[in-house]
């Protein structure tokens, strides 16, 4: 078992998060389970207090994130949205999105709805 203490440096950061991988799959119940809780709860706080929380992203950015992880052109956003034109359009930031092509959007590429709602820039 490792002592437990607060993570105050990126080696403290670096350790822990090795530890944490040499328990994952502890039983509940044993020493190990119960530090391998305590040791995320150390580790969250550490990210929390030092890379803080990552901003939301910009709304087109994540539709083209999502698009390219789900391997769909800009043909199939249009079959989503109903209009090829419309596709065209929001991905090149020339029209917001309406809240029926956000919701289907959303839906389709899993993407959450308070991200698609944040105001963007469009040319």
């Amino acid at each position: 078992m490792m002592k437990i203490k607060l993570i105050k440096s990126e080696e403290d950061y670096l350790k822990a998060l090795d530890r944490l991988e040499v328990i994952f799959h502890a039983k509940k119940g044993t020493d190990e389970h119960e530090e391998l809780e305590i040791l995320v709860m150390l580790i969250q706080r550490y990210e929390d207090e030092k890379v803080g929380q990552f901003p939301d992203p910009d709304p087109v950015e994540a539709i083209k994130f999502k698009m390219e992880q789900m391997d769909m052109s800009q043909k199939d956003l249009a079959e989503v949205i109903g209009l090829k034109s419309r596709a065209s359009e929001i991905l090149s930031r020339k029209r917001p999105m309406s809240i029926n092509i956000i919701r289907k959007i959303s839906k389709a590429l899993s993407i959450p709805a308070d991200i698609l709602i944040r105001p963007y820039e469009t040319v």
